[in-house]
């Protein structure tokens, strides 16, 4: 059960409350997006642009960090330093073609643990940051440039968007030893129907909810 952007449901996507619930209700990962200040400085935020969810106006990656903290963003680090040995940490590269000159990529595996999932839709970001740490995972979100077949050959796993996901496209990718995720489900009767497909990950907004939906019991959040 991967808590999307924290548990943020619950709490404001993309900040340490969010991941903060995620723990507390006992999911498996939380997924975040990794982005870069004006300054260089990697932060966790989703869109790039800051209006939806700041009072500031523009692109994050116009913002120097300190104006960012200000608002509630978090940084990469003060996010791994929420998650150590408390839950699993799954960090998308959030169009890392803006942010080449701040070697985002590079940086962001750098700072991950070992047992860490590097997401992206971004082929060449993954096979990038494979370079780097081969020992993380890589999974690929798939449909949107990059096909399964494709990910067999760098990625640990494929992520699926849930309107799309089809039991062939799960079975081809199963049968190429990839493992299966899918994005985002919230509905109770979906996240049964995921299951009984044989899906190893399912990205949730409301984990809580998907754990009380599959009978699991709380583990101990450290």
């Amino acid at each position: 059960m991967i808590a999307h952007r924290g548990a943020s449901w619950d709490e404001t996507e993309n900040t340490l409350p969010a991941f903060e619930r995620a723990i507390a209700v006992g999911a498996d990962f939380v997924e975040f997006d990794v982005q870069a200040a004006s300054d260089g400085a990697l932060v966790a935020f989703h869109d790039l642009e800051l209006d939806r969810l700041t009072p500031l106006k523009g692109p994050l990656r116009n913002r120097p960090l300190a104006e960012l903290l200000e608002v509630g963003i978090p940084t990469l680090d003060d996010v791994l330093d929420v998650c150590a040995g408390r839950i699993g940490v799954m960090a998308e590269l959030k169009s890392p073609h803006l942010y080449h000159r701040q070697n985002i990529v590079a940086r962001t595996v750098a700072a991950l643990p070992g047992d860490a999932v590097v997401i992206s839709f971004n082929k060449p970001a993954l096979l990038e940051a494979r370079r780097h740490r081969s020992e993380l995972r890589m999974l690929q979100h798939v449909g949107y440039g990059a096909s399964i077949a494709a990910a067999a050959n760098y990625a640990w796993g494929v992520g699926f968007h849930n309107q799309r996901v089809t039991a062939r496209g799960l079975a081809k990718a199963r049968a190429l030893g990839l493992a299966t995720t899918v994005y985002t489900v919230n509905e109770p009767g979906r996240i049964r129907e995921l299951e009984a497909l044989g899906v190893n990950g399912v990205f949730t907004d409301r984990p809580e909810l998907a754990l009380r939906t599959l009978a699991r019991p709380r583990h101990p959040s450290g």
